[in-house]
């Protein structure tokens, strides 16, 4: 079965390091990401709108999952990667993208609004996959 992946998360996963918006969140992203980082040959469903990761953000939280500019990232994401809702492939192809695509520097202008940008986690994850082609293994908890 296909993972449903919308257009940030392709790079939100790159950066992933445990930290999220609720233990459930944390919970669900890692699920996902240890899947895709164990069997990077599992396929990806690009999806428009929310997917396997908005599934799990918090109820007690205002949701993002449907703002305006929550679609535009994704667009401009998609656009970067030469992907669109409807297309699957494997993560291992995403990942091949994304290292070919991204440079650790548009991170900062690819999510200039997002709350985790200025952490540095996500450039951080790009450049491992430039060099790698994998994902890195989460840090102990």
């Amino acid at each position: 079965m296909a993972v449903r992946l919308r257009g940030h998360h392709l790079l939100c996963l790159l950066g992933y390091r445990g930290k999220g918006y609720s233990e459930g969140f944390c919970r669900n992203m890692t699920e996902v990401y240890e899947t895709l980082r164990a069997r990077p040959d599992t396929p990806i469903e690009i999806v428009e709108g929310p997917d396997d990761i908005c599934r799990a953000f918090p109820e007690d939280q205002v949701s993002h999952c449907d703002n305006a500019g929550v679609y535009a990232k994704d667009a401009a994401i998609l656009a970067r990667l030469g992907l669109a809702p409807g297309r699957t492939l494997a993560w291992r192809a995403a990942l091949e993208r994304a290292a070919t695509s991204v440079a650790p520097g548009d991170i900062a202008h690819l999510c200039s609004d997002c709350r985790w940008q200025p952490l540095g986690l996500c450039s951080e994850g790009v450049a491992h996959v430039r060099a790698s082609r994998t994902l890195r293994e989460l840090p102990s908890s």
